[in-house]
Formats: C-alpha cells, sequence, structure tokens
C-alpha cells in the first residue's frame, strides 16, 4: 500500500540538501533569487494540484488488476453550440451539415517557411523536389494526390499545407522521415508550424521593413515570428531594418515561451514586454500632441506604425484540434471576454500612429467578440477611426463578410436590444454587445443596412487555451460602463448601421482550416479625451471583497514608483456565478484641458511629468543600476570603452558598424553577456529611460558578446556569440580562416580537431599560427569532389584555398548573405566549434544536400578521433 506522503517533511528534506550543496561545494550560491523562489512555488504546486493516489478498490483489481476502463473517444457534440450558432446564423442553413462534419475532423498540420533564413531556397527546393514527389507516391491513396501543397494565398509559397493532421504525421510511419525533417526545420527557426489562418492577420498589416510594430497579445509567438520575417525580408546584408517589433503579454511564463520562440529568429529588432495590454504604458515625453514631432531627433513618444491585436478569445474556432472544447463550450464564455477585448482594441488604438493601421483579430466564431467589439471601437472612436475594406488584398484568400446582426443570450435567454434585458443583469449584458444605431453620419455615410448573415464566407483561429482564457476573463457583475451612457437603447433595430461588412470571417468548410474572425482598422486623427475617456471602468464591490482583493499580492510589483510613472490603476476582482474571472484594471485617466482637444490623449496620461520630474530625479540616479520591475533584471548600455576598443580591435571590426550604444547587458555588477540592439530599439531603451522604466521588458537584442573563462592568454576578454555572427561578419577583418567543405565538415562533425587532422594542411598551419582566442571559420565552395576523392590523402600545394576562391575577394565572400560561417576557439592545440548542437545538424544537413558530404564512417571516426566534453582551453 502507498504511504501518505508528507509535503512539509519532503520539502525540509530538499531545503536541507541544498543547504548541504552550499557547505560541501557552493554551487547553490550561484542560483539566483528568482530561480529559488520559482523552484519553492513550483513544490508548493506540485503538492497543491498534484492528486492524491488511492489504492485500487478490490472490484477494480479483480476486474483487471486496477487498469482503467477502456479507453472511450472524446464526444464531439454540444446541442448549446449547435443551437447558439443556429440562431446567430453564421452560415446559411444548407450548409449547417457541411460546416459541422467539417468541424468533427481533424485540422490538417500547415507551416511556414522562414523567408529570411539562410537556407529557405534550400528548404523549399527540398519540398518541391524531394519530400513533394515521395509523398505523392507513397500516401496518396490515404490522404489524396495533393498530400502537401502550398496555401495558395500565402505570398511567395511559403506556408504549405498537408492533408493529414498533426497526430497523423506523429503515428504514420511513412511520414516519419519528414516529420523529423519539420522538427528539425523548427527547431532551427528556419520554419514555423502554424495554423493556416493564424497566418492571415500580419498579412494585412501590409508591414514595411522601417515599421514600429506592436503585437499586443503576442505569446506563444508565432505571429511575432512572422512580423519580424516581414520587416528582415527585404533587408541588405549586414544592415538591419529601420523599424522594431513590441512584442507584449501579460503572463510572465507565456513571456518565457514568446522569448524561446522568437529567439530562433536572430534578431536585434525585437523588445519583449510584460504587460497588461489594455494598460500598455504610453512612454510620453511630450506635453502634448503637437510636441510629439518637433523633435525628430529624438524620440518623444512611443507609438506604432502598425498594431496587432490578435486578442483572448473563446476560441471556438480552434475546436478542431482542441476536442475538450466541445466539452467545455457555452454561450458566457464570449459575454465574459467582450468587455476585456474592447479595452484592449481601444488600447491598441491609443498607441497607433495617425495614419497607421491595426488589425482585429480572435479565433472565435461568437459575434459578441467580433462584430460587436468591433462596432463599439467605431462608436467610441468617431470620426479618429475607420474600417478598411481590403476585400481586393489576398484575393485568393476565401472569405466571408462580418455579420450586421446579431443575439445576445445570457442565462439561457435570448435578447435582441438592451432594452429586454432584465434590469439585474444590465451591468452583464452590456450595451456595446448589441448591434448598435449609433453612427456618426460623417464618417460612415453612405454605409447602409448590411443584412449579409445567409451569405458569408469566411472565419478565423488563434491558439487561446481555454483554461488560460478563464484566468484573464474579466467579469461584469456589478460593473457600470460611463462611455455608453450615450448609446441610444430604446431603438429596436437589430441591424448595425457600422460597415460590418467589411470585416473578415473564415469558416472551416470553405477551405479546410480553422476559424478565424479579422477587422483592419485605419487611424485617421488622434482621440480627443472624451473618446479615451470612454475606456473607464468603475466598479462597484462590496466591502468585505474589497478589503480582501487589497490583501493579496499584486501581479506587478512596483518598489521603484515615482511621481514620474505613477498610475492610479486600482485592481479588483470579482466573483461570477459560476468562477472566479480574473483581474480587471480601472484606467483614471485625468482629462486636463486643451485648445487642441486632439492634443489631450498624450497630454491626460503624463499631466504631472514636468512637476515629477526634479523629486524623481535624484532616486532614479541611485536606481539605475537597479531595475524598477522585481524580478527582472535592469536594461543597462554597456559604456566601458576600454572593453569596447579592446573588442573592436581583436576582431577587426569596421568603423561603420556601430558598438558605442548599441550595446545593452542585463547584469549589474559583471557583464557576462552583452546584447545588440538597432538604433530604432536604441531609441525605445532610451525614451524608457527617461519614463522611469515604465516599460517592463523582459527580452531585447541579440546577443552578440560572451565573457570567456579561457586561461590561454587571450587579449580580449569576450568571445563572438554564433547568434549575432550574421550580423556582424560583414564587419570582421581579423580572427578569419577559411575553409574547405570538407575540413568545415569535420569540424561540424567532430567538433574538436587537432591542427595536424584537418585534410588541408594549409588550414591546420593558419589555424595554428593564430593567437589563442575565439575565431571565425567561413565555409568557401570549391571543387568537392577533389576533396571527396582525397578524404585521408595529404592535399599537394596545388590545392588550397586561394585556388578554390580564386573567383572571390575576402569582402565579397564575408557579404555574401548565403556565406555559412561559424564561431569556433583557437585552443593549445585544437580547434573547437562553439555551435549549439541543433544549429550544427542544421549545418551538416545543408552541406549534404549542397555538396553531397555524408557523416563520416567509423573508421574515420578512429583517425579523427571525438573529443568529449568541449574545453576553451584545451
Amino acid at each position: 500500500m502507498l504511504a501518505a506522503r508528507n509535503p512539509v517533511s519532503l520539502h525540509h528534506r530538499i531545503v536541507a540538501g541544498g543547504q548541504r550543496r552550499r557547505c560541501v561545494g557552493g554551487s547553490e550560491r550561484n542560483r539566483g533569487r528568482t530561480q529559488g523562489r520559482h523552484f519553492t512555488q513550483a513544490l508548493e504546486s506540485l503538492w497543491r494540484h498534484t492528486p492524491r493516489i488511492h489504492p485500487p478498490s478490490a472490484a477494480a483489481a479483480a476486474a483487471g488488476g486496477g487498469a482503467n476502463p477502456s479507453w472511450q473517444p472524446p464526444v464531439l457534440e454540444n446541442a448549446a453550440f449547435e443551437e447558439y450558432y443556429k440562431v446567430q446564423q453564421i452560415v446559411r442553413k444548407e450548409e449547417w451539415d457541411a460546416f459541422m462534419s467539417v468541424l468533427r475532423k481533424p485540422l490538417p498540420a500547415t507551416f511556414r517557411i522562414n523567408a529570411s533564413c539562410q537556407f529557405y531556397k534550400d528548404i523549399c527546393s527540398k519540398l518541391e523536389n524531394d519530400f513533394r514527389r515521395s509523398l505523392e507516391s507513397e500516401v496518396s491513396n490515404e490522404y489524396g494526390e495533393d498530400a502537401i501543397r502550398p496555401l495558395p494565398w500565402y505570398p511567395g509559397n511559403l506556408a504549405w499545407h498537408l492533408n493529414f493532421s498533426r497526430k497523423e504525421l506523429r503515428k504514420n510511419l511513412a511520414l516519419e522521415s519528414f516529420h523529423e525533417f519539420l522538427k528539425h526545420e523548427s527547431d532551427v527557426g528556419n520554419i514555423t508550424r502554424q495554423e493556416a489562418v493564424s497566418m492571415v492577420p500580419p498579412l494585412f498589416l501590409n508591414v514595411q521593413p522601417d515599421h514600429h510594430i506592436l503585437d499586443l497579445c503576442a505569446a506563444p509567438g508565432s505571429k511575432t515570428f512572422q512580423l519580424l520575417e516581414m520587416i528582415h525580408q527585404s533587408k541588405e546584408s549586414g544592415l538591419l531594418p529601420g523599424g522594431l517589433v513590441m512584442a507584449n503579454d501579460i503572463n510572465v511564463q507565456r513571456c518565457d515561451l514568446l522569448i524561446h520562440n522568437t529567439k530562433r529568429m536572430c534578431t536585434a529588432n525585437l523588445i519583449v514586454t510584460n504587460h497588461e495590454a489594455q494598460n500598455f504604458p504610453n512612454c510620453s515625453l511630450a506635453k502634448d500632441y503637437s510636441e510629439v514631432y518637433k523633435d525628430t531627433c529624438k524620440l518623444q513618444r512611443l507609438e506604432f506604425d502598425r498594431v496587432l491585436c490578435d486578442v483572448p478569445c473563446s476560441g471556438d474556432g480552434t475546436i478542431r484540434k482542441g476536442h475538450d472544447m466541445w466539452r467545455k463550450w457555452n454561450s458566457g464564455m464570449g459575454n465574459q471576454l467582450h468587455l476585456l477585448q474592447v479595452n484592449i482594441a481601444m488600447r491598441g488604438i491609443a498607441l497607433l500612429k495617425v495614419g497607421g493601421r491595426m488589425v482585429y483579430s480572435t479565433c472565435s466564431m461568437n459575434p459578441v467578440e467580433n462584430e460587436a467589439v468591433v462596432a463599439e471601437l467605431l462608436r467610441r472612436s468617431g470620426n479618429s477611426v475607420e474600417l478598411l475594406d481590403v476585400s481586393c488584398e489576398l484575393p485568393e484568400l476565401v472569405r466571408r463578410p462580418g455579420l450586421s446582426t446579431w443575439k445576445v443570450k445570457d442565462r439561457g435567454s435570448w435578447f435582441q436590444t438592451h432594452d429586454d434585458v432584465p434590469h439585474d443583469r444590465k451591468t452583464v449584458v452590456l450595451p456595446s454587445m448589441f448591434p448598435s444605431s449609433d453612427i456618426t453620419e460623417e464618417s460612415h455615410a453612405g454605409c447602409g443596412d448590411f443584412e449579409m448573415n445567409t451569405d458569408n464566407r469566411s472565419s478565423f483561429s488563434r491558439n487561446c487555451n481555454v483554461e488560460e482564457t478563464r484566468k484573464i476573463n474579466h467579469d461584469m457583475d456589478g460593473v457600470s460602463i460611463g462611455s455608453t451612457k450615450n448609446l441610444d437603447c430604446t431603438s429596436n433595430i437589430m441591424n448595425s448601421k457600422f460597415p460590418l461588412h467589411r470585416c473578415m470571417r473564415i469558416v472551416p468548410h470553405d477551405q479546410n482550416s480553422g476559424a478565424f474572425f479579422i477587422a483592419v482598422l485605419h487611424k485617421l486623427a488622434p482621440l480627443n479625451g472624451s473618446q479615451i475617456q470612454g475606456t473607464k471602468i468603475q466598479h462597484t464591490l462590496g466591502k468585505d471583497r474589497i478589503e480582501q482583493l487589497h490583501k493579496e499580492p499584486q501581479p506587478e510589483a512596483r518598489p521603484y514608483e515615482t511621481i514620474l510613472t505613477r498610475q492610479h490603476n486600482n485592481v479588483l476582482e470579482v466573483d461570477d456565478d459560476a468562477e472566479l474571472l480574473g483581474r480587471r484594471q480601472n484606467l483614471n485617466m485625468d482629462n486636463g484641458t486643451s485648445k487642441d482637444k486632439n492634443s489631450t490623449e498624450v497630454e491626460m496620461v503624463f499631466n504631472d511629468v514636468e512637476s515629477g520630474r526634479e523629486e524623481s530625479g535624484d532616486r532614479m540616479k541611485k536606481l539605475q543600476k537597479q531595475s524598477r520591475w522585481k524580478g527582472v533584471d535592469p536594461v543597462l548600455f554597456f559604456k566601458d570603452e576600454v572593453v569596447i576598443k579592446s573588442i573592436r580591435s581583436f576582431f577587426g571590426i569596421k568603423e561603420s558598424f556601430s558598438l558605442e550604444g548599441h550595446l545593452v547587458t542585463r547584469s549589474t555588477d559583471n557583464a557576462r553577456r552583452m546584447y545588440y540592439i538597432s538604433k530604432s530599439v536604441k531609441e525605445i531603451v532610451e525614451l524608457n529611460e527617461q519614463v522611469g522604466e515604465q516599460l517592463k521588458i523582459a527580452s531585447l537584442g541579440v546577443k552578440m558578446f560572451e565573457r570567456h573563462r579561457s586561461k590561454d592568454g587571450c587579449s580580449c576578454a569576450y568571445r563572438l556569440s554564433y547568434e549575432g555572427l550574421s550580423l556582424l561578419l560583414p564587419y570582421i577583418s581579423k580572427r578569419i580562416l577559411y575553409a574547405s567543405p570538407v575540413d568545415f565538415h569535420r569540424l561540424l562533425q567532430y567538433r574538436t580537431i587537432n591542427f595536424a587532422h584537418f585534410v588541408d594542411s594549409r588550414f591546420g598551419e593558419e589555424a595554428a599560427s593564430l593567437m589563442p582566442g575565439c575565431c571565425v571559420v567561413v565555409l568557401v565552395e570549391g571543387n568537392i569532389m577533389l576533396y571527396v576523392q582525397r578524404l585521408k590523402e595529404p592535399l599537394d600545394d596545388n590545392v588550397g584555398f586561394k585556388n578554390i576562391s580564386g573567383h572571390k575577394n575576402a569582402d565579397s565572400i564575408l557579404k555574401d548573405p548565403m556565406t555559412i560561417a561559424i564561431v569556433c576557439w583557437r585552443g593549445k592545440g585544437t580547434m573547437n566549434v562553439m555551435v549549439s548542437p541543433p544549429d550544427r545538424k542544421d549545418l551538416l544537413e545543408r552541406m549534404a544536400y549542397r555538396f553531397g558530404i555524408k557523416a563520416s564512417t567509423e573508421e574515420d571516426e578512429k583517425f579523427y578521433p571525438k573529443v568529449n566534453g568541449f574545453d576553451q582551453g584545451s
């Protein structure tokens, strides 16, 4: 029988074990406080959530030795789901059966090729010439003739559709090699495995390389990666685009996932932040809107050319890949999220530049989360925002117009207008959930009425876990919305007069996909004070509940609050009849007065900047090496000119590549790693410093240099990072070796090779002549067949680097974006590769595809022994 567990005693044993380690070797001293805290929290969470194991009953033991009953497939039925969407008429009656039939089928797998990666042409060629042909011959009977094909609506044939699901891809032996290919290419960032409809919203942003882009709800990061591809796709080798992507998410763990997924891009134009999207900071130095553009050389305010609002939603558009949705779905899920979605989107509009474009999207089919939100955005924004007609963009994408009429369901009852809602539910079922007849004639004249529910052509999808969504749902019990007080609720008109037909719905049975909703908004003028005031939310909670909430820890601790950055946010939490729905922050923004009413968009949030600057100045000087955010390392500019000069001199970095002012570190005492940031990111970091670190920056830039621990007497304390090598390579003039394909291949395969064991003796001699330290080895293509024939023979004097690369000079090789190079360490008698295993595997496969060089045999491995355990000083 299983002994009862005592979590306290086990916890004490673990702590005692940590104390013993500290006494013996001191290894625990290197454990960060954050890591230790997370470890303790993980233990507590384990005991709190792990179910207690009970011994099997006698009946169960007699039946089958304690085995569980036979597994039953999930029930793909939900009567409430079918009734709800039949009433909403999201598809025609005659296609309802086809719609439901597709929803019950597995979702086909899709992926996207990273067009900015170095080897995307190789990947496209391999897909077209190898896998497409082989899969058609092997699995065509089971999955159809087009088992793998490019999506016709995605530009450049970079997105691919598979006729089998991800589960079938894992289980089918005939697809094993293709599955391994996808996993490997995804690990190194060459492809992104992403749902087809999830690729659509970034395409409607019309991104340019110099755009500043905000992804408000970014995790897990597939769309962020897609946006990064867009700004990098047209850049020249060695030059950074002028734009940037700022990716934000409210959850710390999801931010970690976001950083992990975007790290594969190796970009200096990314900032990851951790904020509530509806309360994303302004970061403004300007007192009014007229001052924002006075100093064109200095960033005055944080605003963006493009904003992606892929908001949290009920997620029923992903029902094909999340079968739990059939069991969990209820009509209240969309109602609970409606106001949060409106507030996030309004915050996105406020942060959008005039003339900029914002995409609002959900993976929900619910009009309360879709058309109702867009209608409320248009009503609040007035003449400042218009809903764009993008029907001419991506013409091959099958889509349907948005709904113009819908109903709201609450506690089993249907309502056509807010007047029909019982008095005790009017603060839960909001006026903004209904089709609105309140419209500004100037901005939407001639739109007319659109009753198109029976002729819709499209619907959308986003990866959104229902349980995670519930953690941030905002309840509407006891909430009065000041922004809706002017809404005309006396009319019984059920059709919205806003041009909601310009929205896009993607439905699953049109092109065998998930469901999605997309709306493209264009900002015509700054929001005025009353429009921003419309986002204010007032809670009426009981005294006991408020006292209880004040005792709870806040999600974002702010130990270094200053007048400059203080915002009066009341974080409250309310209970729903069914469950705890989450937290809502109250945006109490002072209106203020201004001669130009449009200028209040900037002025309201920072009307106390000047008064607080003097008082906060002394305090900020003391805290310049501390992060304002608890548990987050500060972002510090690396200003040690001596170290920077030694790095530039050691690697021969040209003056045209600016290091000063572009290197940042997250360490307050010893800069172990240095990250390189673009000019656009640098301006954001400088602005953030001036406004008191309002941005909670979780990650930024690309790792360029790392402090080494070698004792070989290297004159430079830092080595290159492989992540930043592609950016720096065209500007390096020293510490470069040029290797033949065979020697380059052996370096990758064995990681460590003695100088005397290189096939090209000249390469070994050049490596031995280098001073110890970090270096770069560049692959030079040549007569590969000659090397293959002489794998174990020393090369004569006539075959060397000069003959191989005589048609190119060194500069042209380094500037060529297709050039392959790796970071190595020249040790005492060996050359050591400093590349991660996934990247080494990727390079080996590229060489096998390009040159036909396969892995060496066991006999070759004996001749060139592999050295385990890399040591920089070997």
